[in-house]
């Protein structure tokens, strides 16, 4: 009774402030499932919308009530506000938590909903459409004395207009969408024939995501570095008395700068980069910007920051962004909550100085694409088996897919956001190279092998960084983890292992050998096993349950619990422990192992059986230079040639828009359509 009393008597505890009896929550996937995660704490009852293909979403299963608001473009659904505006009065939601592009496009709508009791979770729609137009921000942001990047200030009119302005300011440029985000309707030129044709996929991407085709330009900053700046703003009575009795923070900085296709791909907090003046110089021109736009909740400040150190304004994200784990994670604040908190009208429970910097987060974005074409092209499927690694230590999920999800064509191919927490930088590492390892996804190709691969290289663990960090690291494309001599003798090990404990497996039932007359156990094994063009002999002698194996001669014990049943198989070679996970198996004693994160294909067979080996006849490979094949699954959204046409090696020959990017394919040789 005292702690209640206590507590009570907390003008700070959210637990017993009145915020709102229901909110509706006018977004999808994992961010949807984060907002009604923090409702459920806060007591606040949630109303999920969902198109007819997410029917049986999470975020839909975790909300107290769910309506269908169309079909499966984002158009017609998610962007759909009639029919979001009309889910609103149905189930009388006090609060809305919408996303920016939503709010962008329809302000009037917003304001009348508004004026009929509504409030809406984030800042008010004139900072929303000053944020959200790349074009006015800027103009802001100069006028509050931000630093920005040099650049044309109004709209590109044509193809022709956006060339004479790219050689006015000087090659390389950025073409960009100025309603847009997320890396998309965003084009890097080099000359005038990449400027036009920038212009042409950048205003098609922005058209098709955001409803808003308009352009801007600017000068391309070679070899940058990408950090946010979180911040959080309070007008204590909403936009009247801002002026008056306004207070706002910075919650401290994450770096973003490996990404590829302008998207983020791994994020942490803090930098390594920043010293302690710089942080505090932009996070003090952060809130300058901010307090500009007389700006009410938590939002993100992009900046681009050289080698030395000098760092221009990129753009304000008005909304929750996908990273905000990794700065709930140092600062150890609900950014929810405290959104929640602000819409209502509460002041902020925090100082300037109360705003920590307690160990080291990591954020991996996990895709469901193929990380060995260009980074990554979207992959779609049913999730046929899903494992989440929560019995590592320090590790955070923040997904909106289960097992017997589907991702589809129609939306952003992001599986989940996957964060470690450490004392440190090392800590928050190691336990992401860990999580990786236990991350279960079947049915869909993934990213995982990509991501591990980024967070173990020399340069990211020293903090040498860029968002070109990928192309230089990787020039020729990601090819997979490199075995050293030692890594390849462990998996051949193994591998033979596992084939020697299944094999032994299959012999018994229920505990006891299937024939009584069954041969003696056997101790040793002769076997040849094929790992990419090299074939080698490995010798296996069993001894309790640990295995002796002599690779290259030399001898390694491998030692397991071998519970083939399990997606995840813990070894020790060595002494040293791995976690590895067997994805297939076939007649042939083909078998894929992702071992250090990429899928291996191994081929194991007994000494005699590769002896006769030799006999089978091999499958000769399609050809397919005269086919033009999409690498990934989508809509065709322009063909630029006919039936008798000739075309050049290089020359395009369609447009396939797939997760709400527009790629060209491209003619692989000479010939006649």
């Amino acid at each position: 009774e005292k702690l209640v009393l206590f507590l009570c008597q907390d003008p700070y505890c959210s637990f017993f402030l009145q915020t709102f009896e229901k909110l509706l929550i006018a977004n999808r996937g994992e961010i949807a499932c984060r907002v009604i995660k923090t409702c459920k704490k806060m007591g606040i009852k949630t109303v999920a919308i969902h198109s007819d293909v997410d029917a049986n979403a999470v975020h839909v299963k975790m909300a107290d009530e769910a309506v269908c608001v169309g079909p499966a473009p984002t158009s017609k659904s998610y962007l759909n506000m009639d029919a979001i505006m009309e889910v609103i009065k149905k189930t009388r939601a006090q609060a809305v938590s919408l996303n920016e592009s939503i709010c962008c496009s329809f302000i009037s709508s917003l304001s009348l909903q508004a004026s009929e009791g509504v409030t809406f979770i984030g800042p008010d729609t004139h900072a929303i459409q000053a944020m959200g137009d790349k074009i006015e921000s800027k103009l802001l942001a100069k006028n509050a004395k931000v630093n920005t990047i040099p650049g044309f200030d109004g709209v590109v009119k044509d193809a022709d207009e956006a060339v004479r302005i790219a050689r006015e300011i000087g090659y390389p440029v950025m073409i960009k969408a100025s309603a847009g985000g997320g890396g998309k309707g965003m084009r890097i030129a080099w000359d005038d024939e990449e400027t036009r044709e920038g212009f042409r996929f950048s205003s098609q991407e922005a058209a098709s995501s955001f409803g808003d085709d308009r352009l801007l330009i600017e000068k391309f900053i070679d070899n940058p570095r990408h950090i946010e700046i979180q911040v959080c703003i309070i007008n204590i009575i909403y936009l009247v008395l801002a002026d008056k009795h306004g207070n706002a923070l910075w919650l401290n900085e994450r770096e973003c700068s490996i990404q590829r296709r302008n998207q983020k791909v791994v994020e942490e907090a803090p930098s390594t980069f920043l010293d302690p003046e710089t942080r505090r110089a932009m996070g003090e021109q952060a809130v300058a910007l901010a307090k500009a736009v007389k700006y009410s909740s938590a939002g993100t400040v992009e900046f681009l920051v050289d080698s030395s150190k000098n760092f221009y304004f990129l753009e304000m994200n008005t909304r929750l962004q996908v990273e905000h784990p990794v700065t709930e994670c140092i600062t150890g604040l609900d950014l929810v909550q405290e959104m929640i908190r602000v819409a209502k009208g509460y002041p902020l429970r925090h100082k300037q100085a109360d705003i920590p910097i307690n160990g080291w987060a990591v954020e991996c974005r996990v895709y469901a694409e193929d990380p060995y074409k260009s980074f990554g092209l979207p992959s779609i499927g049913k999730l046929s088996q899903y494992q989440e690694p929560f019995h590592v230590p320090g590790v955070r999920v923040d997904s909106g897919i289960q097992q017997g999800s589907d991702i589809s064509i129609y939306y952003d191919p992001m599986i989940s956001k996957l964060i470690t927490y450490g004392s440190n930088r090392a800590e928050a590492l190691k336990r992401m190279e860990e999580a990786l390892d236990n991350y279960v996804i079947r049915g869909v190709a993934h990213n995982i092998s990509l991501l591990r691969e980024v967070i173990i290289h020399p340069r990211f663990v020293k903090g040498d960084i860029s968002t070109k960090f990928l192309p230089e690291v990787y020039p020729d494309g990601f090819k997979g983890h490199k075995l050293t001599d030692l890594e390849r003798r462990e998996l051949l090990a193994t591998a033979a292992s596992l084939y020697v404990a299944e094999q032994l497996r299959s012999q018994r039932f229920l505990g006891t050998p299937r024939i009584p007359i069954a041969k003696s156990k056997r101790s040793s094994w002769e076997l040849s096993v094929r790992l990419g063009d090299g074939i080698y002999p490995v010798a296996v002698s069993k001894d309790g349950t640990s295995f002796s194996v002599e690779v290259d001669g030399m001898k390694l014990n491998v030692t397991s619990e071998w519970n083939l049943a399990s997606p995840l198989l813990s070894v020790t070679i060595d002494g040293t422990p791995r976690t590895i996970q067997r994805l297939s198996r076939n007649a042939s004693g083909e078998t894929s192992i992702q071992f250090l994160g990429t899928v291996y294909k191994l081929q194991i067979l007994t000494k005699v059986a590769a002896e006769l080996s030799k006999y089978m006849p091999e499958k000769a490979a399609e050809d397919t230079s005269s086919i033009l094949r999409s690498p990934m699954p989508g809509a065709v959204v322009a063909v630029s040639v006919k039936p008798g046409d000739t075309v050049s090696e290089g020359q395009e020959i369609c447009v396939i828009e797939a997760m709400k990017m527009q790629n060209s394919m491209i003619a692989a040789k000479t010939g006649k359509v």
